[in-house]
């Protein structure tokens, strides 16, 4: 399965300043899997470890870590040669133990010439909970995310379709009529599957949504076994009120995170450390208000607004328990949860593309649904589910902000007219800030 990262992993190798690595994101977004494909093509061997179930190698590290003895004890263990530049050390499941984190440091120092990653599902929630000691500064640290859509059509065997898409994309040329409804079919069939490596797998080999949820249960259930894990069960049981009220935070019309909804009586004070931990475990993605249009917007941020999405739209979709026909058929405008739905998805797709997410409200309301910063411009975004694209909220912002165009996300075709350049649902890959 084809993904994105490869190409930034590549340059870390071939970099001459590189450190250790270390690949963060959310659990089942496919970092074990691309670190070992990647390992295979570019090392001649890759000696592995997983930082859950290698206790003796955890005892070990409580003695000295200096990457000669551990090197010399991995040979040993291991039985494989460790070569600087033709080796990669493997740390998987970082996160389960702090002197392998601690390690990385001193690779950085003391053995720069050798290469060492490592993967962690839930660091952010172990350097934040146990207070362990990260290496800042000593480490180059990269995020995976789920497939987004253009590596969903790569797993469907649709590059070329993907190549067209933003040709289109760059040149604002309507794409063939034929062409668009199939990527909009497409674009409708990945609402259901998400982007989560394993489901579009079985999507891909099964045809069957039926086959891919039942992967995403298996999915939502290592999550709640992580929080339970991870967290005190006090704790634990706030994080999963918070996870499982996204859903019904999304199809409110202000769709500004309310506690209440969470519980009776709820306020930031008892459910905030909770929201705090599903964004380091990135099982969330948090889009902060902001309250002018100036660049950097990023100061603007008004912290007590912000709306939470699901990290992954297929998972939305089947937490929220949407018929998996609903969701592709053409006889939906009439759900206005859909609605909410391709709002989440273009905050994934945001995400993958490492792009800050903020939305706009003014005192009235008016509301812009996300907000970029390309530069020193400021474009406003609004996302239609289907084909109804007006928008008094842009055309306010764009005024009153002097943006140079603005960007509307639909199920239109592409075009670019009276300063607005209008994107097909499918196409919100070929965004970047």
């Amino acid at each position: 399965m084809q993904r994105k990262i490869i190409s930034e992993l590549l340059a870390w190798k071939n970099s001459k300043n590189r450190k250790p690595l270390i690949l963060n994101g959310a659990r089942q977004v496919g970092k074990t899997f691309t670190l070992e494909v990647f390992a295979k093509e570019n090392f001649d061997n890759v000696v592995y470890l997983n930082m859950e179930i290698e206790t003796n190698f955890r005892d070990f590290l409580d003695g000295d870590i200096s990457p000669k003895r551990i090197i010399q004890h991995l040979e040993l263990t291991k039985k494989q040669p460790i070569t600087a530049g033709k080796t990669l050390i493997f740390f998987d499941e970082i996160q389960a133990c702090e002197r392998a984190l601690t390690s990385l440091k001193y690779f950085c120092e003391q053995a720069p010439e050798y290469y060492v990653a490592a993967a962690g599902s839930l660091l952010g929630v172990a350097v934040n909970r146990e207070k362990y000691s990260f290496p800042v500064g000593k480490v180059d640290e990269y995020y995976m995310f789920p497939l987004d859509f253009e590596e969903f059509l790569w797993a469907l065997g649709y590059e070329k379709l993907s190549e067209e898409i933003k040709n289109h994309f760059e040149s604002n040329e309507p794409i063939n009529t034929a062409l668009h409804k199939l990527a909009l079919d497409l674009y409708k069939k990945y609402l259901v599957v998400g982007g989560m490596p394993a489901v579009v797998k079985q999507f891909v080999e099964t045809e069957s949504f039926l086959s891919a949820q039942v992967i995403q249960n298996n999915i939502f259930n290592e999550y709640t076994a992580d929080m339970s894990k991870y967290a005190d069960s006090a704790t634990s049981v706030k994080i999963r009120a918070c996870y499982n009220s996204v859903p019904a935070q999304l199809a409110k019309e202000n769709r500004k995170f309310q506690y209440k909804i969470v519980q009776k009586g709820g306020t930031a004070t008892i459910f905030g450390e909770s929201i705090e931990w599903l964004n380091f475990a990135g099982t969330v993605l948090k889009c902060q208000k902001i309250t002018e249009g100036n660049i950097p917007i990023a100061v603007h941020v008004y912290f007590p607004d912000f709306k939470l999405y699901m990290s992954d739209v297929g998972l939305l979709t089947f937490k929220s328990r949407l018929p998996a026909e609903l969701l592709v058929t053409e006889n939906n405008e009439g759900n206005t949860f859909m609605g909410y739905v391709t709002e989440n998805y273009v905050a994934q797709a945001f995400t993958a593309n490492k792009i800050p997410l903020f939305y706009w409200k003014n005192d009235n309301t008016a509301e812009v649904d996300f907000v970029l910063q390309k530069g020193v411009d400021v474009i406003p975004v609004e996302v239609k589910r289907g084909v109804n694209t007006r928008s008094k909220s842009m055309s306010i912002f764009a005024k009153q902000y002097h943006c140079p165009y603005s960007i509307r996300i639909s199920q239109k075709n592409f075009g670019f007219e009276n300063g607005i350049k209008s994107v097909p649902l499918y196409a919100v890959f070929c965004i970047n800030s």
